[in-house]
């Protein structure tokens, strides 16, 4: 059975530490949590910031009801006190951090919640979990959209996850540059563009290939996609054109050796005159089976299973850490494990040309402001009051415009570097 707010959607330990602290003194203490990531995942050279836009939303509703209360209590999870506190918590906070779009690397503060120790420890699962998998899903997407080269791409991993990370999926990876979806939740909650015309089911249902096509074009008309390798795919191309004529938009390839494929299709197509009929693949696509097509005559890609798992990186690994009480700089110093203490604020160096050259972080201190420096950090929420928020579009184009921005060897597919360094300029 699902909760009816976020509030739920936390892990039992957060409530554990609020008793604990209601009853010693220390939850109204002023804190500064910051998420960021360790390192990125294996084989990355720059992170992307998605689902900032998802967890503010959810925050503006993140109350603890009545029912959820009542839970909490009769399976003892918290007691008298902290029910109290509980059915009162409306976070009072600030809540600041890199826009949704924006690259982070290797100890960027992609988000900085600043209030008293309960009601900033008590968000922890829910930022982790929406930023871990949307920045996870975004990511690989911001791949695939590179190896893409303005290709198309069509987000259709809908039920290869669970059906709400399927709507969170093809927001990240539209905001990532993906052309649309399949997901028509995610078309009508964000106003995603939704695409889709048949799977192999509809031609077996028909008693052969042609009336399966035949029936779809009476009913979508030729601005449709064909999927012509049910059967055999060079008598699937010839059924399409000979049904559709030789204006149909585009047939589709969804298995066997897509290169060798596509350039058959193509030479098929154009002897039938259908030289305009895009072709588009689909099947188990991920960065770098899209980049090894990247000469081939193939116009628009369909990816489904790697976008929905992050591409083999299915978290960012982002943390949530505490960094700083009552003004005074925290540090954990667990081997591995260890963080940088104070409040953080980020800048993101540039030449001339608009090329980005390092990261830099002030621990507790005054950036050295220069000239072609951005701010990286803006406000989301300011004293519990949400603050306006670029829309997914703007995010995508701001996206589009860091990637433009990082040297051209940290777009690689291949292991390497981040992108550009990081350098933490220490407590003064």
């Amino acid at each position: 059975m699902e909760t009816s707010t976020p509030a739920l959607m936390t892990d039992h330990y957060e409530l554990t530490m609020i008793s604990a602290a209601l009853k010693d003194g220390t939850a109204s203490r002023s804190c500064v949590f910051e998420v960021f990531s360790r390192r990125l995942p294996t084989g990355r050279r720059y992170g992307v910031v998605a689902g900032t836009g998802r967890l503010i939303e959810l925050l503006k509703d993140f109350r603890f009801d009545p029912a959820e209360v009542g839970y909490l209590r009769s399976a003892g999870i918290v007691d008298e006190t902290t029910a109290a506190w509980l059915t009162s918590y409306r976070f009072t906070g600030d809540v600041e951090g890199y826009p949704e779009g924006e690259l982070f690397f290797p100890g960027s503060p992609i988000l900085t919640v600043s209030g008293t120790f309960a009601e900033c420890v008590v968000l922890e699962t829910l930022i982790l979990s929406v930023l871990n998998h949307d920045s996870a899903i975004a990511a690989a997407a911001a791949r695939m959209v590179t190896a893409a080269r303005g290709r198309p791409i069509i987000e259709m991993g809908s039920r290869r996850t669970h059906e709400h990370a399927a709507v969170a999926a093809a927001r990240a990876a539209y905001l990532a540059g993906f052309a649309s979806t399949s997901n028509l939740a995610a078309g009508r909650a964000y106003g995603i563009p939704t695409t889709g015309t048949s799977a192999h089911a509809f031609t077996l249902l028909h008693d052969d290939e042609p009336t399966a096509f035949a029936s779809q074009v009476a009913a979508l008309g030729k601005n449709t996609t064909l999927l012509v390798d049910t059967y055999d795919i060079s008598q699937g191309i010839r059924n399409a054109i000979a049904v559709a004529g030789p204006d149909l938009r585009a047939v589709r390839i969804d298995s066997g050796d897509l290169s060798v494929l596509a350039q058959h299709s193509r030479e098929l197509l154009d002897s039938l005159g259908a030289t305009e009929t895009k072709i588009i693949v689909s099947g188990d696509m991920d960065e770098y089976s899209i980049a090894t097509l990247a000469a081939e005559p193939v116009d628009m890609y369909g990816a489904g299973t790697a976008v929905v798992t992050g591409s083999g990186a299915p978290t960012a690994g982002l943390v949530y850490k505490l960094v700083e009480v009552d003004g005074r700089p925290v540090v954990k110093r667990s081997e591995n494990k260890a963080t940088v203490g104070g409040r953080k604020i980020a800048v993101r160096r540039h030449k001339p040309t608009g090329t980005a050259i390092e990261e830099i972080i002030y621990s507790q201190g005054v950036p050295d402001h220069q000239a072609n420096d951005r701010m990286l950090q803006q406000s989301f929420i300011t004293g519990g009051e949400v603050q306006p928020m670029p829309s997914l579009v703007e995010s995508r184009e701001h996206l589009r415009q860091c990637l433009i921005s990082i040297p051209w060897e940290g777009l690689k597919l291949s292991s390497g570097d981040p992108a550009i360094p990081v350098v933490i300029v220490p407590t003064a």
